[in-house]
């Protein structure tokens, strides 16, 4: 199952954890709990559960919190 719940991870965070925009445009949510129960919520619709996600990423908040970090870095790198 862990194969699986990495592909749903990847394929979630690729659409669901965005930057907040740095050019007056306000970005998807910041909130790494709502942003985790989400993705926790999305997961058991797929037949995944939490400790599947856990398995595949460890602690899922600290995953997201992560991946929210590097799309913010990445997006205040961007030129203008």
């Amino acid at each position: 199952m862990t194969a699986k719940a990495r592909e749903f991870l990847d394929f979630w965070i690729e659409n669901s954890v965005h930057a907040a925009e740095q050019y007056g445009t306000p970005g998807a949510s910041q909130d790494v709990a709502e942003l985790a129960r989400r993705c926790i919520e999305m997961a058991g619709q797929q037949g995944l559960t939490e400790q599947d996600l856990r398995d595949a990423a460890g602690d899922i908040t600290d995953y997201v919190r992560i991946r929210l970090k590097a799309a913010n870095r990445k997006e205040a790198d961007r030129p203008k």
